[in-house]
This record gives structure tokens, sequence and C-alpha cells, in this order.
């Protein structure tokens, strides 16, 4: 049986990871293994978040050695949304005007410095929350009971509409993914971590990878791990 072990970002994707993932890709042979998250820091026992590149290395590399079968195999759920500068490629990548070439750079570069052929880098074009804009009527989902639902899921859907592809939608400091969602439901920023879970749930996968290209691309890779070589 293939493994697969998901090193997150955060507990949003860590909880995602785990909650759709783990059914859909063990209906296709691939056992995800413990979604994890990157640890941030071994003296105080924090885990979540890309502070620097050479720490988020490390910590890869050293579970890749930990779990050195060759039928198990690893990759990330890492938002391209502030990704340190220090990244493999970051510099090369962010010349480039097409998002997909830019996200296709940075993901190259990552695997070539892990040179491990179980190795299979993802960042999010740009952040998390894109894949949410795939239907923003989930959002009643969890906010069912807000009195200005109608107009803040009007709100996000016309975002959708104007970009017309989630994964599309603009990483500016006011108008990245999730600063769009916190605009109109500010609570957001607290409940992320299970709120947007919660809402790609209701969504659901085939509608995300419909609407999403890079994710959908991903995601057909690990379906296809435990295919025959």
């Amino acid at each position: 049986m293939t493994r697969l072990c998901v090193i997150a970002e955060g507990k949003t994707e860590q909880l995602f990871a785990t909650r759709l993932l783990t059914p859909h890709l063990a209906d296709r042979g691939v056992i995800v293994h413990r979604p994890g998250l990157v640890e941030t820091s071994r003296k105080h026992g924090k885990r979540g978040g890309l502070l620097n590149y050479d720490q988020v290395k490390r910590f890869i590399q050293h579970w890749l050695r930990q779990e050195h079968g060759s039928d198990t195999y690893f990759t990330t759920m890492f938002d391209m949304y502030r990704l340190p500068r220090r990244f493999p490629g970051y510099e090369r990548a962010m010349t480039l005007e097409n998002k997909y070439a830019r996200v296709a750079e940075l993901e190259s570069a990552f695997a070539a410095d892990l040179d491990d052929r179980r190795f299979i880098p993802y960042f999010q074009l740009h952040e998390f929350e894109a894949i949410l804009f795939a239907d923003p009527k989930a959002f009643a989902q969890y906010y069912g009971g807000d009195e200005q639902l109608s107009r803040k899921l009007e709100a996000l859907e016309c975002v959708a509409e104007k970009f017309g592809n989630p994964e599309l939608i603009d990483d500016g400091e006011q108008t990245a993914p999730s600063k769009r969602i916190i605009e109109q439901f500010p609570d957001y920023k607290a409940r992320r971590s299970t709120a947007g879970p919660i809402i790609a749930e209701a969504i659901g996968l085939a509608k995300i990878r419909s609407a999403c290209r890079h994710f959908d691309e991903w995601l057909t890779k690990l379906e296809k791990l435990d295919a025959p070589s």
C-alpha cells in the first residue's frame, strides 16, 4: 500500500488534508499518513507557518530520513502568498508574469533542492482560501446564522466572477483571497483553521478541481502514486 506524508503550512491545511484528501486518496489505494505541520521552533514546540527556507528544508529532510521506504511519498501544502524570499527559485519565479509559470518554477526548484524522487512539492495559488471561491455559496454551511449572509455571499460571488479563476485572485496585502473573505466575515481570521476546511468540504473536491487547474493537477499526481510503474 502506498503511503503519503502531507506536510502542511498551518492547521487549516492540515485539517483539509485530514478531512478531504485522506478519504479521497484512500479509495484510490494511497494512505495519507499523519498530515503534519512544519515545525517553526523546536525550542518552544511551535508548529505551523513558514518562517524561513532553511528551517523548512531541515524539517522535510528529517522526515525523508525517518520514512525511507520507496513506497512512501511526501507532498507539501504551502501558500505561495507571502512565501519567504529564500525559497529556491523565488527570484526567478517572481519575474514571470504568468502565475502558473511562476508556481511551476517554484515547485521545480523546490524539488531539485530536496533531490528526492519521493518528494512532490505543491504551492497553492495564491493561498488556501483561493479554493473557497470555487463556490462562495458554500460559506452558508458555516455562516448560516448571519443576518447579512445573502449580501456577503453576493460580494464573494462578485469576486469569483470578476477573476473567473479562483487561483488567479491577486495576492495583494489587502486583496488576497483570505483578506477578501475577512472583509465580509471578520471572524474568519480567528476561525480559519476550522471554518476553511468545513467550507471546502461543503464545496467538495470535484467542484474545487473543476475551478482550480493547479490544484487538480496536483491531486491527479497523488491519485496516481499507487499506479503500477
